[in-house]
């Protein structure tokens, strides 16, 4: 029995899957299957069950379950152990980013940079994806930090959660031309309910917010354009095709995009981006490091 098989019984039973198992492994699927059939041979037992739509744990694997992911906990702490007493910082660091947040106000490049000059042995990767896909890559160990918009979901307790930043979401219309720019500066939230909406897509903090308050108040809001660049947004609603629902701008940044900004009321909305990480299980000693270097430099606190 090796470690390897060990992880590979447990990404297998927390996918439910061979091949999503075997793409989070980076493994062909028919060798991953073969290290499976090898392992219940040496323990004389069937661990899975193949026979359904979904792989399932037999009464044995069930048992075996709980003694496994012990197993590659301990080797994770005696690893991390030994990595603290020699201040030895190497492995890899895999982090998530929410789209068109790596800018000048939150310099992630520079951080991850100044991270390599001190320690080059570890390795970093970066990804980008929507927040609900990320917050779940983090909960099942694909990520080890992540920088996300805040839903104001529960999250769960296994999940550390340090904002970086709080904004109002605001209501942005085109600058000239008929219709909801000539009514009052600020908006209630249930006058969106009778316009298009031009919105980030589902999955993101902001998208969120805005569909879990429209649920409270009563309707579900009319999206007729989604794109992950909130330029992209401020550029259609610039052309009178909606209302574009997004972060705050500046006067200057309103006008050179050609929109009005209109505070949204009866609630305020609010984007929340913060770092996320796994609490309840030991994170390597680089992931440590460069999380608390990122909550520095992101101005978390």
């Amino acid at each position: 029995m090796e470690l390897r098989q060990l992880r590979y019984f447990v990404t297998v039973v927390e996918e439910a899957n061979f091949t999503r198992a075997a793409a989070r492994l980076h493994l062909a699927q028919p060798g991953l299957s073969a290290q499976i059939r090898q392992l219940e041979r040496e323990l004389g037992q069937q661990l899975l069950d193949r026979g359904g739509r979904s792989v399932t744990l037999t009464e044995v694997g069930a048992a075996v379950l709980p003694h496994a992911r012990a197993a590659l906990a301990a080797t994770e702490r005696v690893a991390a152990t030994v990595d603290e007493f020699t201040g030895l910082l190497r492995g890899h660091v895999r982090i998530g980013c929410i789209s068109g947040t790596a800018n000048e106000d939150f310099d992630i490049s520079t951080v991850l940079a100044d991270f390599h000059d001190d320690h080059p042995q570890v390795g970093i990767s970066l990804t980008e994806d929507t927040s609900e896909r990320m917050l779940a890559a983090v909960r099942s160990g694909e990520l080890d930090i992540a920088l996300v918009g805040l839903t104001g979901a529960e999250i769960g307790d296994d999940i550390g959660v340090d904002i970086v930043l709080d904004t109002p979401v605001v209501a942005a219309v085109a600058a000239s031309g008929p219709g909801i720019q000539d009514r009052k500066r600020a908006m209630a939230l249930a006058e969106l309910r009778d316009h298009p909406l031009i919105c980030l897509p589902r999955g993101t903090g902001i998208r969120g917010v805005l569909d879990r308050a429209c649920t409270a108040a009563g309707f579900e809001p009319d999206v007729a354009f989604e794109a992950a660049a909130p330029p992209l947004l401020l550029r259609l609603a610039a052309r009178g095709l909606g209302i574009a629902v997004v972060p705050t701008l500046t006067a200057a940044e309103a006008e050179a995009f050609g929109v009005r900004v209109r505070p949204i009321i009866e609630p305020e909305l609010h984007g929340q981006l913060a770092l996320a990480w796994r609490r309840d299980r030991p994170g390597s000693p680089a992931a440590k490091v460069l999380l608390g270097q990122l909550r520095i430099g992101l101005g978390g606190r």
